[in-house]
């Protein structure tokens, strides 16, 4: 979300005409033609946004992207200009009217910025390859003798992005060889700083010695966990190069990693052997500086990564003085876990130090996680899941803190709801291999995640819920799914109750609610607060209609109505998922659940018809999975039809019942059918339409949707042509329904309403003269139901629909 600043720049920027345009790069070209100032700088920051405004590429003059490229080149020109050039080069590409070479370059900064625009443009000419060349001229000449290459690290990610097989087989040793030497042989005292003074003196301005995250003198060599006021080119170079590391790892490894882990059996058993035996050797010939150098350079490179990650894990035990510094350890662990996947011999040196970093993050006594911990815990459990069945390593605590105790904790920050919920995602296969009792119980706490941060992570839990749901938890995740609105309420009220305001999340300030803060802190209330904030399944739901009440007044916070809007969605990624396994009696758990919980939900703005909505044709989903779901529940659905709050609920919930009724309940369906049944919701549905036909619209009451009158004249229809004691009796209502829709369709301001009303009535009368036809017709068979049916105008079906639109017709002309 933008300020309102920002919106009306963009908006401004958005609406200039290209008349316009073109006027402003006029007076940005005199500009840069003059010896440019402040206000070239201003110019060219507008022309920026105004390019990168709009989704759509800009046509700027030709003497403008001229003078765009000349400024970008000169030597002598300003780093800021030059920034900005290429910025607005790279929003126009591709352009063919570019003339840009990394030949035209004077200094390794300026050859970034080109190859950042050559890049944009795709792979035009081999122009990828260019400049790759280009890069490795300068990375082949020593640090001492020519320019940093400081700035081109980045580009060359890029290009690893983007072709990943540019890069020759001597470009590739070229490049594992000097992050050899950046990663291991920087500097460990720190830069002299670039000011001088007056005052200041050769003693002060002597370089102090790097220091630990603690604040500790380095005892061994720099990594990007080490501390300093200033840093030599070659500590820069050491960071930079880390940060390349993983990515030039997959690129340059001997087979993707992705697939190291699934290996035929035999195969694992023999890495495990071998990794046994190079675990005890090599650890000792890793020490040998003169053994490590005599290896080939990705070799070389392995072996100095694991040193420098193994380093990384030895600082991470000690206490950083910055929370920033906390971040960056986790980066050590995904190294790690792709050298291991790469060469297995790397998996047992690994241990060592990677189970002293579990027992400090899994056996935490402490009421909480560290919230600087948190981002080591992911690549630690994502390394003990890739590994551990090798290594032997039970890291179920961790997989337990994971999954269950900080989503319960740190469920409002959004960067670890997402790392979380994409390790479960990305690793769901593995999960159920290994831990197969931990995922679904653990939905409760991973639902604080979605509850807080529905909009950003609804896609994700669309593709995870089939791997939270089995037939044990799928009544269980129902519920929870329909109740997500209200947990959300409950962890606001959670964190507005919180005493720790340090790491507290901001909410909607505007909204004041005491009272429910009281119900929250009420002992009577208590059980049900608990049971909606478990962190584990339970086996059993709670009525929450309680909660719904006391939570009414935050039935209105933005958080809650964007958790609602996602609920629809999710319902229908449920169900997908549960009808692929549901038998008999989970169908039947499932089909009461939506017919009681259809007027039990949390009263937010729109959300009760939109769930309605949804459960309805989910509704009739299970009923046509098991046609005999109407017979059994025979005694639920008269109950629903015949209660008040069908006919105040949406109109959708009523229809999809109404219809089901009228398909399902049927001898074809179920053997168990009887004409006492039928007769039964007959007299059901029968009262029901004279009670939203009669009865006069209000507030408490609203004007019945003509869908649900059709529908019941329709169900009433098929009941009678199954029993027919009860054709004269629905006969005689459908006239009197007819009659009573004509005479409003004239007085009436829904009179198309009505009109559509009197032509259903028309059309079951018709059928109902033919008692044979009308069963045939409504409720066909599954034979009937075949396609050669329609196309065959021989069949008995074309015949049946000739015969009865010749009989509407017949009544029509009577009737007209």
């Amino acid at each position: 979300m933008f300020t309102a600043g920002a919106e009306s720049l963009l908006h401004q920027a958005r609406g200039i005409q290209d008349e316009e345009l073109q006027r402003f790069c006029f007076r940005v070209s005199k500009l840069l033609q003059d010896d440019p100032g402040p206000a070239a700088v201003d110019a060219l920051q507008r022309l920026f946004l105004i390019v990168s405004a709009t989704k759509y590429p800009r046509r700027l003059e030709k003497s403008c992207v001229d003078l765009l490229q000349t400024t970008l080149c000169l030597p002598t020109c300003p780093e800021q200009l030059q920034v900005l050039c290429a910025a607005i080069l790279r929003e126009m590409s591709p352009s063919d009217s570019l003339s840009l070479s990394c030949d035209l370059a004077q200094n390794t900064r300026q050859l970034s910025l080109v190859a950042s625009v050559l890049l944009a443009q795709g792979d035009r000419q081999q122009e990828v390859r260019s400049v790759a060349q280009h890069i490795f001229t300068v990375l082949e000449s020593r640090q001492h003798e020519g320019p940093s290459p400081r700035h081109l690290l980045p580009v060359l990610s890029k290009i690893m992005g983007l072709a990943p097989g540019t890069f020759q087989e001597d470009q590739t040793n070229l490049l594992s060889k000097r992050l050899v030497d950046w990663l291991r042989y920087a500097s460990v005292q720190q830069a002299l700083p670039h000011s001088g003074g007056l005052f200041s003196t050769p003693r002060a301005r002597q370089p102090g010695p790097i220091t630990e995250v603690d604040g500790a003198v380095a005892s061994d060599f720099f990594t990007v966990l080490s501390m300093g006021q200033h840093f030599t080119e070659d500590q820069w170079l050491n960071v930079q190069g880390f940060s390349l590391l993983r990515a030039w790892l997959l690129h340059s490894g001997p087979e993707d990693p992705g697939s190291l882990d699934t290996g035929a059996p035999h195969e694992r058993q023999r890495t495990e052997d071998k990794s046994e035996l190079e675990g005890s050797t090599l650890s000792v010939l890793s020490a040998a500086s003169t053994a490590s150098r005599l290896l080939p350079p990705r070799e070389r490179l392995r072996e100095v990564t694991f040193e420098y990650c193994q380093r990384l894990v030895e600082q991470s035990n000690r206490r950083a003085l910055r929370k920033g510094d906390s971040d960056l350890q986790k980066a050590a662990v995904l190294v790690l876990d792709v050298l291991c996947r790469q060469e297995p011999s790397f998996l047992y040196r690994a241990l060592a130090c990677l189970k002293a970093l579990h027992a400090r993050l899994g056996a935490d006594p402490g009421p909480g996680p560290d919230p600087g911990s948190e981002c080591t815990l992911l690549p630690l459990a994502q390394f003990f899941l890739s590994h551990g069945e090798a290594a032997a390593v039970d890291a179920e605590v961790i997989y337990q803190q994971l999954l269950t105790r900080l989503p319960a904790e740190r469920f409002h920050s959004p960067t670890l709801a997402f790392e979380v919920v994409r390790f479960c995602v990305d690793n769901v296969t593995l999960l159920h291999a290994r831990l197969p009792g931990l995922l679904r119980p653990s939905f409760p706490s991973l639902f604080k995640f979605l509850a807080w941060h529905s909009p950003p992570l609804t896609a994700e839990f669309v593709v995870l819920l089939p791997a939270l749901v089995d037939p044990g938890t799928a009544v269980e995740v129902l519920h929870a799914l329909l109740d997500l609105p209200c947990l959300t309420a409950a962890l606001d009220l959670q964190l507005r109750s919180s005493q720790a305001t340090s790491d507290r999340p901001l909410w909607d300030v505007s909204l004041r609610v005491p009272s429910c803060l009281e119900a929250f802190r009420d002992p009577q209330f208590q059980g049900l607060f608990q049971h909606l904030l478990r962190t584990k399944a339970s086996g059993s739901a709670e009525r929450l209609m309680p909660l719904h009440q006391v939570l009414q007044p935050m039935a209105s916070c933005a958080r809650v109505i964007q958790c609602a809007e996602a609920v629809p969605t999710l319902l229908q990624a449920f169900f997908s998922a549960v009808t692929q396994f549901a038998d008999a009696a989970l169908t039947r758990q499932l089909a009461l659940v939506v017919l009681e919980r259809s007027d039990s939900l949390y009263r937010v703005p729109q959300y009760q018809a939109r769930v309605h909505r949804a459960l309805s044709s989910q509704l009739l989903v299970l009923c046509k999975l098991r046609p005999s779901l109407v017979v059994e529940l025979s005694r639920e659905l008269l109950g629903f039809v015949g209660s008040v709050g069908s006919l105040r609920g949406d109109a959708s919930m009523l229809t999809c019942v109404v219809w089901a009724i009228g398909e399902h309940l049927s001898l074809a369906c179920d053997k168990r059918c009887t004409v006492e049944q039928i007769n039964k919701f007959f007299e059901a549905l029968e009262a029901l339409l004279f009670e939203v036909t009669q009865s006069r619209p209000s507030a408490d009451l609203p004007r019945c949707p003509p869908q649900v009158i059709t529908a019941l004249m329709t169900t009433l229809t098929k009941l009678a042509s199954r029993s027919q004691d009860l054709i004269p009796r629905v006969s005689l209502f459908l006239s009197k329904m007819r009659t009573l829709a004509q005479s409003h369709a004239t007085s009436s301001a829904h009179s198309e309403d009505a009109g559509a009303i009197c032509t259903r009535a028309t059309e079951l009368l018709a059928l109902l003269k033919m008692p044979s036809v009308v069963q045939f017709v409504l409720t066909p068979s599954t034979e009937v139901c075949h396609p050669r049916y329609h196309r065959d105008t021989n069949t008995a079906l074309p015949l049946a629909l000739r015969t009865v639109s010749r009989l509407v017709e017949k009544e029509a002309s009577l009737l007209g």
